[in-house]
């Protein structure tokens, strides 16, 4: 069988989570699995829904933890090892609010940049040479505190461009299945075409 890829994405659970900015990993999840048509997510494994199926002729799994975004690390590395995937296999999507609302970043590694979930990622796998989608959903205005800002809902006026990063992001998944990394990187780093 060919070997499957490990598509991670980071949120936390729970109803009044769904639309955080926080949950940008899940929402990301969810737009594959619409497109797809793959199963939604229903399976338990260790501390994750998954579901399974084919994207890009590629063999996925998709999981998101249920561990709250801080402890992230205990879902993933149990899937990767139940699963055996290589790490160069495995891609976790986060949000990151270090760059501008709209803007997409693949990585082939690197540290965490302050972000709890892929804290526990680095430190329950013992590396950083993992991939991993960073979509931005910028800083808070004024001084409000970033720990509130990334638990509150994306706003009415942000949903358009929410829904073209999330087709973009989707988009760059697929490129990753298909053409590998460095081409996803090439064609799908930068801001998301509004107007694509």
């Amino acid at each position: 069988m060919a070997e499957r890829y490990l598509l991670v994405g980071l949120g936390n659970p729970g109803r009044e989570y769904r639309l955080n900015r926080h949950n940008a990993g899940f929402l990301l999840l969810d737009r594959l699995v619409e497109r797809h048509g793959l199963q939604g997510f229903t399976k338990h494994q260790g501390s994750a829904l998954i579901t399974t199926g084919v994207v890009g002729g590629m063999a996925v799994i998709l999981a998101k933890p249920q561990t709250y975004m801080n402890l992230s690390g205990q879902a993933v590395s149990t899937l990767v090892r139940f699963y055996q995937v290589p790490l160069e296999r495995l891609l976790v999507v986060v949000d990151d609010i270090d760059l501008p609302f709209g803007t997409l970043r693949i990585r082939p590694e690197g540290g965490s940049a302050g972000q709890g979930g892929l804290k526990s990622i680095i430190q329950q796998l013992g590396t950083e040479a993992f991939p991993r989608l960073r979509i931005g959903i910028g800083r808070p205005p004024g001084s409000k505190a970033a720990a509130h800002y990334v638990l509150k809902d994306f706003r009415a006026d942000e949903m358009d461009l929410l829904d073209a990063t999330l087709d973009t992001a989707a988009d760059a998944l697929e490129c990753f299945l298909q053409d590998g990394l460095v081409m996803a990187m090439n064609r799908f780093n930068g801001a998301v075409d509004l107007e694509r």
